[in-house]
């Protein structure tokens, strides 16, 4: 059996494979020199209630070591590929809640499992683009969920001097240590209704993506980087 097989049906192997990853992310956490942005205005937000936290899959990989866990809890999402059940273990290591969501699973039931701990007073943590892409386009989930629980959406990006993309889909963004980083918050500032009509998801789901690709830019920025995905 394949290691990729192995994590997909062993959580333990999960955990193990999660705990030499975030051992590494948290060296890089510490030994990168961070500027922020839109925390203080997070924070502000978590004072009135929960939350929904998006980000694009491809600068993911840090959001569990930066959300401010101390202020208010977090129950990111994950699916039971190799990688998801890796993200999952991370983000329990981090102080999170994460949910694993089931492929059988309807996006009623789903739904439900998310309102449920809203209600809780508990954010709610996605990849906008994610699990399988394609990278950079908003799907149908983060656009549900905002209407279903009516919260604030707020966006995250991080980029960093020193890091390395993955071969992957999304050519995903992974640290290295002793860099220059950043890592920026933003509200989505769009209207979203109960019961929308076809051009208020439209445009819920433009704003959002603009909203995704101006903070992961901006977090480039800050760094001194052109922008990238």
């Amino acid at each position: 059996m394949s290691l990729r097989n192995r994590i997909e049906k062993s959580e333990r192997l999960a955990t193990v494979v999660a705990a030499a990853a975030g051992a590494y992310l948290a060296f890089c956490n510490r030994t990168t020199k961070w500027e922020v942005e839109g925390l203080d205005d997070l924070c502000a937000a978590l004072a009135e209630g929960p939350v929904l936290l998006v980000m694009w899959h491809s600068r993911s990989i840090m959001g569990a070591l930066h959300w401010p866990v101390a202020d208010a809890p977090l129950s990111s999402l994950y699916d039971r590929s190799p990688i998801g059940r890796v993200s999952g273990a991370l983000q329990r290591r981090a102080g999170l809640q994460p949910m694993e969501m089931s492929r059988k699973l309807s996006n009623r039931a789903a739904s439900r499992t998310v309102l449920k701990r809203v209600k809780e007073g508990v954010s709610i943590g996605m990849t906008g683009d994610g699990p399988l892409g394609p990278a950079l386009i908003v799907k149908d989930a983060p656009l549900d969920w905002a209407r279903v629980t009516g919260v604030p959406i707020y966006c995250y990006a991080f980029s960093t001097s020193k890091g390395r993309r993955l071969q992957s889909w999304d050519q995903m963004l992974v640290p290295k240590p002793f860099g220059k980083g950043a890592y920026v918050f933003k509200r989505c500032n769009s209207d979203v209704v109960r019961k929308p009509n076809a051009a208020e998801i439209t445009a819920l789901r433009t704003a959002l993506q603009d909203t995704l690709t101006e903070v992961a830019h901006r977090a480039d920025a800050l760094v001194g980087l052109p922008p990238g995905p």
